[in-house]
């Protein structure tokens, strides 16, 4: 994913304060924090489509996930997170995420994760929703 060219089909975009607590010794942002602010994101975002991520029935969950760090971020600041959607397989979506100034589109951060749908009761892949389906980069919606 290049900074001019972020990878895959822009589906949501979530703003947001650092968190003085989002901070290290070094005084910059944990790097385990933009986990965090990725999951915020995602989440989110389902919660728009009406797809909960509660563990029950079926549902999201991570099966890999990476983050590149463009720059330091520090304390007090507002983000800007942009969740990607890549390829979509039988039962996965590939996520991609930007982390920007919410002021001056930096980019602090970029990251990916798969997500595959699962039934909770058996812990098996299930086909992903037709709708999440949709937005996948490969659709063209």
């Amino acid at each position: 994913m290049s900074e001019n060219q972020p990878e895959g089909r822009l589906v949501h975009e979530e703003t947001f304060p650092v968190r003085w607590g989002d901070q290290d010794a070094y005084g910059h942002v944990n790097n385990t924090v933009y986990f965090r602010f990725f999951e915020e994101a995602r989440i989110r975002w389902f919660d728009s489509l009406t797809l909960t991520a509660d563990g029950q029935g079926e549902g999201p969950v991570i099966v890999t996930t990476s983050a590149t760090f463009h720059q330091e971020l520090v304390y007090p600041t507002r983000i800007r997170v942009e969740v990607r959607t890549g390829r979509a397989g039988n039962s996965s979506l590939e996520n991609f995420y930007r982390v920007l100034g919410a002021d001056d589109d930096a980019l602090y951060a970029s990251g990916s994760a798969k997500v595959v749908w699962i039934n909770h009761d058996t812990g098996r892949p299930t086909p992903l929703p037709d709708h999440l389906r949709s937005l996948s980069a490969e659709s063209g919606q």
